[in-house]
C-alpha cells in the first residue's frame, strides 16, 4: 500500500524544521511535504503548475495548515478545499500560534477537522504530532 504524504502549509522556516524533526522523532512514516504559501497548498492539492506530476507529488492524506501565510491565508485555503469535490473530505488540522477565539471559530466554520496551537517546546510538539498521527 502506498504511503501518502502529509502536506504542511507553513511559511515559518523554523516551524517547518521543528515539525519535520517531530515527525522523525514520532516515527511517522508518511513523508512531510512543506509548502510556504497558501496558494502553493492549493496548487499542490489541485495538481497545478509545478505540482502536476502526481507521481512526484501524490495527493496528501492530511493537510496541516497554518493560518497566517502569504498569497492565501490558511482560512482561504480551507475554504477552497471544502468546495472541491475531490478534496472536501481531506482531513485538515489547523496548526497555528493563534489562540484568538475568532480564529478558532472561523477555522471550524470553514470546515477544519481540528485546531491545534503550536507548542513552544519541541517535546510538546512530538506529543502533538503523535496525537495527530493517532487522529
Amino acid at each position: 500500500m502506498e504511503i501518502k504524504p502529509v502536506l504542511y502549509a507553513e511559511d515559518e522556516e523554523d516551524d517547518s524544521f521543528f515539525m519535520e524533526r517531530a515527525f522523525k522523532e514520532a516515527g511517522i512514516s508518511n513523508p512531510l511535504v512543506v509548502v510556504t504559501e497558501g496558494q502553493s497548498a492549493i496548487d499542490y492539492c489541485s495538481g497545478s503548475g509545478r505540482y502536476e506530476d502526481r507521481t512526484a507529488y501524490p495527493l496528501p492524506c492530511l493537510l496541516l495548515l497554518d493560518l497566517n501565510m502569504p498569497k492565501k491565508t490558511g482560512l482561504e485555503v480551507l475554504k477552497w478545499i471544502r468546495t472541491q469535490p475531490n478534496f472536501c473530505t481531506l482531513p485538515v488540522v489547523v496548526v497555528t500560534s493563534s489562540i484568538q477565539d475568532a480564529d478558532i471559530h472561523r477555522a471550524y466554520i470553514q470546515g477544519a477537522n481540528a485546531y491545534l496551537v503550536k507548542p513552544s517546546k519541541p517535546d510538546e510538539l512530538i506529543v502533538m504530532v503523535k496525537a495527530i498521527n493517532d487522529f
